[in-house]
């Protein structure tokens, strides 16, 4: 008897290591004007782009999202509009803490999402993603950190903040890595032409194949 050169095709389900729309939140915290001025890690167009990369994606695999700000009246201002515009009726939780996850509406918004892995990303890397990226750790929380939706005051303090949060467990990925976890097969096509619109408005050069391939298969 001949053995199949081929074995089964694997469900998501199967690979617990990693997170799929049904078991994950969206966590975003301070991106607004203030923070956005303070961060030097990044350049701040690609910053704002990843972020509504996220926001998009998120709203796509219908993965509850959370957003929060910082004395957004005194301070820092509103959070940007690439993410409000698109998330029109998820309430900001304005707050003073620093560390957002001491905040009781902040917490009860994430545990309202019913989700215990939590994609997080905000500025500053190192304090206003840290602080609550390690609490939500401690809290038993599985914890990914969207290091390029995210900045430091300095690219010396945003690599220490990923070196920081790795020793405790918070793991770094990329918002490409997001949008391709979430999609995680491109023969899914109720989210493919959505997932590439996305790609095609927010991420340069992979946008720009995007576009390229579409140009090409148009004129055949």
């Amino acid at each position: 008897m001949v053995a199949s050169s081929t074995l089964p095709d694997l469900p998501d389900s199967a690979i617990a290591s990693l997170f799929t729309p049904e078991d994950t939140a969206l966590v975003l915290i301070d991106h607004q004007p203030q923070m956005i001025f303070g961060a030097r890690s990044a350049d701040p167009q690609t910053l704002v782009n990843n972020v509504a990369t996220l926001v998009k994606t998120a709203k796509v695999f219908n993965v509850p999202t959370v957003l929060s700000s910082i004395a957004a009246e005194t301070f820092a201002g509103p959070v940007i509009p690439e993410i409000t515009r698109a998330l029109p009726d998820v309430e900001v939780i304005d707050r003073s803490y620093i560390n957002a996850w001491q905040d009781g509406a902040f917490r009860a918004a994430v545990e309202a999402t019913g989700r215990r892995r939590l994609l997080m990303a905000g500025l500053w890397t190192e304090v206003c993603l840290t602080f609550p990226a390690l609490s939500a750790t401690e809290a038993g929380y599985e914890v990914f950190a969207v290091i390029d939706a995210s900045a430091g005051s300095s690219t010396a303090a945003h690599e220490a903040a990923i070196v920081r949060m790795s020793q405790k467990g918070v793991v770094p990925v990329s918002t490409a890595s997001v949008l391709s976890e979430l999609q995680r097969d491109w023969a899914r096509v109720d989210t493919y032409d959505a997932v590439n619109d996305i790609v095609s408005e927010h991420l340069g050069a992979w946008g720009q194949g995007v576009n390229y391939v579409r140009a090409g298969f148009a004129k055949k």
